[in-house]
């Protein structure tokens, strides 16, 4: 029986890499092929299933704390580490692509990496991504990482690292660990403030986005970032 049991997982698992060169896996069979690879001796079909039902997709289940990862039953150390080796892989393909072109030339592209570096954080966390004349990305800078409910931000600071490296336009991320939490009236006052300040060294704000539950929002499309872009 066990080698019927070999015989037919290796079957599968061929099967499995041939509707991935054929382009024809679903979400979760993704996530069991590369599950495959980590271990390799094991039916983990029931696994990757598992991951997706009680997390909903592949992003969010690489962006999962390790010590979340661990305690799925199934999931060991290795493969938490796998996963999260993953989402760094991932992570740096995009920033690759935003550092090589305008950032906003493929705004999936850019939802997918805020949601890579910021979605299921416990606690809030302000990033400054930098950007050239063209809108390429020069640096992303992990600004401030604050509580569950709030992260101060520095205008001078900001206004210095942008003088420093030479950038035309700032865009400010941040995520609310709570979902459904929008702009709070702090956010919107020192959005305001380093708006103000960035403009008056010829600086463009170009936007505002926070993160919560998934999805991304801009604080130019609710209309309290008042300034219309240029070059794009």
């Amino acid at each position: 029986m066990k080698d019927n049991d070999a015989l037919f997982h290796a079957g599968h698992r061929e099967r499995m890499r041939a509707k991935f060169l054929d382009d024809k896996l679903a979400d979760y069979e993704l996530l069991e092929l590369l599950l495959g690879f980590v271990i390799p001796r094991r039916d983990v079909r029931p696994l990757a299933r598992g991951l997706f039902q009680k997390y909903g997709g592949i992003f969010q289940i690489l962006t999962q704390p390790f010590e979340e990862l661990i305690k799925f039953d199934g999931v060991g150390r290795n493969t938490a580490i796998f996963l999260k080796a993953m989402q760094k892989a991932m992570t740096l393909g995009y920033k690759f692509s935003l550092n090589n072109n305008p950032v906003f030339f493929d705004y999936a592209l850019l939802e997918n990496y805020c949601r890579l570096q910021l979605l299921n954080k416990n606690v809030e966390e302000f990033h400054v991504l930098y950007l050239d004349r063209i809108h390429r990305l020069i640096v992303d800078d992990l600004h401030a990482i604050g509580t569950h409910d709030h992260a101060y931000i520095y205008p001078r600071e900001i206004l210095r690292r942008a003088l420093e490296l030479n950038a035309y336009h700032v865009v400010l991320v941040h995520n609310h660990p709570t979902a459904g939490v929008q702009f709070s009236s702090d956010d919107i006052e020192l959005t305001t403030e380093l708006q103000e300040k960035l403009n008056q060294n010829d600086i463009q704000l170009y936007d505002h986005y926070l993160l919560t539950g998934g999805v991304l929002v801009s604080a130019r499309g609710e209309y309290f970032l008042n300034q219309t872009p240029s070059g794009i």
